[in-house]
């Protein structure tokens, strides 16, 4: 159903603008929540606070055994601090690390978050760190009195904290609800957001209703169809429709130029398969007739399978030639009369001075003058009689008799001969084939023809053409 503009008081265009910024907002927190998982990394090391917060909405918690991994290496951190790297208790938790170590390649806790790939990044760096190709053995050699005191304490333990440490953290553990999909309490942010729609949705419908008593409640409901996605707690991403319409009508968007490109995308899309399909129909039709034979008892006035309708009671053929014959009589024949007297004036004189007796008469003084007068005369004779005949044609009774008769006596024998079997089924199956390499060749070019530089054409068109009255509130703007 296609919305249409209700009256708007001076305060309905700022209800617009505030709804509309509503929904803006929440189709905002809409996009954060889709892209709160994929973009977690980046908010954790950016954005700390944020992630803080919103975890519990996504039921995120830290993982176990990441977390205990990363708080012994804070106890080893603070042994090292108090006691030094060569003390028992600091021993006691590189071992333990160590252990830690080869668990969390084993286990691979970070594969129940999706981010297996986080781990392989861990195990390279620590390879390459250490240039062993077992990353167990790397972290190992890492988590030990010998190599620490050889590669320094405080230099090893900034690698790991810079390098190592926010990958681990970056790690986390969702809960699962009882419908057995990962907890998300976003419902919760987005409930009043659709409660306000809600209402405003129920009030407008209400409205139409109310002011256009020949509706139902179905065409009430479908006036703004589109308010109905911001209702629906699945498929969110979807708002951004009715998000973007209600921009427009508030006037906080402009979508004159994205409704153009969108218009043009639709044509260009289309106009190549509506091109063929036209075109490739009409000239099935053409093949089937002739195959049918419809053609040719159009032609020839025989019975159809098909009744003929005739709309006017006119032979539109004969009425156009009658119109055609007229116009180049009356019209086109005595504009050129004087170029045909010309060529007929040529082709006298040729004839007369290759004739062999025109050859002697010419070495008689005079006789050459003679010869051109003639061939003036009879050149307008000629023209003169040749266009009184066609004239006759038309004016003289007798003679349009006779010309009439002619010509049914010639497409009657025409048509008789094409009838035979033989020569029409020739046609037929000549005029099929041509039809058919017309589709396999010129079709096929059109499909190749570049419709958006045609579309572009057709809108330069348009704007070569102002209405008078637009150019003159042009104007008018110009001159105040």
């Amino acid at each position: 159903m296609v919305e249409q503009k209700l009256p708007r008081r001076p305060y309905y265009l700022w209800i617009e603008r505030l709804m509309a910024i509503i929904a803006t907002i929440n189709l905002g927190l809409v996009l954060f929540n889709l892209s709160y998982i994929p973009w977690r990394d980046f908010y954790l090391r950016y954005l700390p606070e944020i992630v803080r917060i919103y975890d519990p909405v996504k039921g995120i918690e830290p993982h176990r055994e990441t977390e205990r991994y990363l708080q012994t290496v804070e106890q080893l951190q603070q042994v090292v601090s108090k006691n030094g790297l060569e003390s028992p208790l600091a021993n006691a938790k590189l071992e333990k690390l160590a252990q830690l170590s080869i668990e969390m390649i084993n286990n691979d806790p970070f594969a129940a978050a999706g981010k297996s790939g986080t781990l392989e990044k861990i195990k390279n760096k620590m390879r390459d760190r250490l240039q062993q190709e077992s990353a167990k053995q790397a972290f190992a050699t890492f988590w030990s009195q010998k190599y620490l005191l050889q590669h320094g304490w405080l230099r090893e333990i900034n690698f790991f904290n810079q390098q190592i440490r926010p990958l681990i953290a970056s790690n986390y553990f969702r809960q699962i609800g009882e419908n057995g999909q990962p907890i998300d309490r976003f419902w919760m942010i987005d409930l009043p957001f659709v409660l306000v729609f809600a209402v405003e949705f129920f009030a407008n419908t209400y409205y139409v209703k109310r002011r256009y008593h020949t509706f139902s409640w179905l065409n009430a409901i479908l006036w703004r169809w589109y308010n109905l996605l911001l209702l629906l707690p699945f498929w969110r991403w979807l708002r951004v429709i009715p998000v973007t319409i209600r921009l427009d009508k508030a006037k906080l968007l402009n979508l004159q130029p994205l409704r153009q490109q969108i218009h043009l995308g639709v044509i260009v899309s289309f106009a190549e398969e509506i091109t063929e399909i036209v075109i490739v129909r009409v000239i099935n039709q053409l093949q089937n007739s002739i195959q049918t034979g419809e053609i040719t008892s159009w032609l020839f006035k025989k019975e159809s399978l098909r009744p003929y309708i005739d709309i006017n009671n006119t032979n539109e053929i004969e009425a156009i030639s009658t119109i055609l014959t007229e116009t180049i009589i009356y019209k086109v024949l005595p504009t050129i009369k004087p170029e045909v007297t010309a060529i007929l004036r040529y082709n006298i004189s040729e004839a007369l001075n290759n004739a062999p007796v025109s050859r002697t008469l010419q070495q008689i003084p005079g006789v050459t003058r003679i010869e051109t007068q003639l061939s003036e005369q009879l050149a307008i004779q000629i023209a003169t009689n040749l266009y009184n005949a066609l004239v006759s044609v038309v004016e003289d009774p007798i003679a349009a008799k006779l010309w009439n008769q002619l010509i049914q006596s010639f497409c009657q024998t025409l048509g008789t001969e094409i009838q035979k079997q033989q020569v029409l089924s020739q046609l037929q199956s000549l005029l099929v084939d041509f039809l058919e390499e017309i589709k396999i060749n010129y079709v096929q070019r059109l499909s190749q023809e570049d419709f958006e530089k045609i579309v572009e054409q057709t809108r330069q068109l348009r704007g070569m053409y102002v209405p008078a009255a637009t150019k003159r509130q042009i104007d008018s703007k110009q001159s105040s």
